[in-house]
């Protein structure tokens, strides 16, 4: 039986420290590595190869071309998590951070209007391809909305999403733990651009921001790594709906309830890892999903807040624009609010 109310969603407290130790949240998020490997061995080596052809050496086309390119600057990342839908918009108010997104989200941030800076895609299956239009209109072509677009892919991936792509394509490898694919890959081209991962495309967002960008505070969005309240897996009607199969249930950052797969719970382990180990500030402005929540509370390591108080941060100088312009202004002051003039910050 179900029952619907409507409740007060708040931050659960903030704990001091991860209430398992880091060694164990790696070994989660690392503890379907070996059948993934076997699964997509071939898969990688032989696209590697074929990318190669078309479109090598990957030295000429690396992702090191953007290395320092935001150094300092706050970046960005945004998985495509259900929580998009309620604030994907705000991304439009974005006072000008770099801003990177998995390629899933291709079709519903064009649609929003929300500029991207990079687009990042890691998977190298066909579905790649599917997922750039999955949940968009079916009368746009979203192909040829990517001509002005910029691509970081991984070496391995599906050759027609290569293919289909209209715009720049630069290139990352990434460090898979068999050094058998990792020696025949070097065969073709020994490219050592490594982007650390932890088997998701969000993951290597992250990596790209701090490690090639130079950006040390990272704000998330869509970073759930569950489903949402309604059994939405996406911000959109997509193929997972109705295909939940072996689910867990796991706490939120608000402290209910919220189901996920197990691989995506290893996802949200490798993300709370990262931002534990890590320098950097991390800022989780997803506002809903598992990423940095225990049933202890939500850990310091990573900050919860909103996209738009995220963003005030950067705009208070906005506040003494007016000052500045005319110095004879009055301030403007609670016990004086009919006063024309400049509202001081404090």
């Amino acid at each position: 039986m179900a029952k619907e109310k409507t409740i007060r969603c708040e931050y659960q407290p903030t704990i001091l420290s991860v209430p398992v130790a880091p060694k164990q949240l790696y070994q989660q998020a690392s503890s379907n590595d070996a059948p993934t490997i076997d699964a997509w061995r071939h898969y990688w080596i032989s696209q590697f190869k074929a990318n190669h052809k078309r479109f090598g050496p990957f030295k000429d086309r690396s992702i090191g071309k953007l290395h320092n390119k935001h150094q300092f600057m706050p970046a960005i990342v945004v998985g495509s998590g259900p929580s998009l839908k309620d604030n994907a918009h705000v991304l439009k108010e974005n006072p000008g951070l770099p801003v990177l997104s998995c390629l899933h989200n291709f079709h519903f941030l064009t649609d929003l209007g929300v500029k991207v800076d990079y687009w990042v895609s890691l998977d190298s299956g066909p579905i790649t391809v599917q997922e750039v239009s999955e949940g968009g209109d079916p009368a746009v072509d979203y192909w040829a909305k990517t001509k002005d677009q910029t691509l970081l892919a991984y070496v391995g991936s599906w050759p027609e999403l290569l293919e289909k792509w209209q715009g720049e394509i630069l290139f990352y490898n990434a460090p898979v733990p068999d050094e058998a694919i990792m020696a025949e890959l070097a065969k073709t081209e020994k490219f050592n651009i490594h982007v650390s991962n932890g088997g998701n495309v969000l993951g290597a967002a992250l990596y790209i921001a701090k490690g090639y960008l130079g950006c040390s505070t990272v704000a998330f969005l869509g970073a759930d790594f569950s489903f949402s309240y309604e059994d939405k897996f996406h911000a959109w009607n997509s193929s997972y709906d109705g295909k939940q199969g072996t689910v867990m249930t796991v706490v939120d950052v608000f402290g209910n309830r919220v189901k996920t797969w197990p691989s995506y719970y290893n996802f949200k382990c490798f993300f709370d890892y990262v931002a534990c180990q890590v320098p950097g500030e991390y800022v989780n402005c997803t506002e809903g999903g598992c990423f940095g929540a225990f049933p202890e509370g939500n850990i310091v390591q990573i900050k919860q807040m909103s996209l738009s108080d995220f963003f005030l941060r950067f705009s208070l100088s906005n506040h003494m624009k007016d000052a500045i312009e005319d110095p004879t202004l009055d301030q403007w002051l609670p016990s004086a609010p009919d006063v024309k003039g400049f509202k001081i910050l404090y």
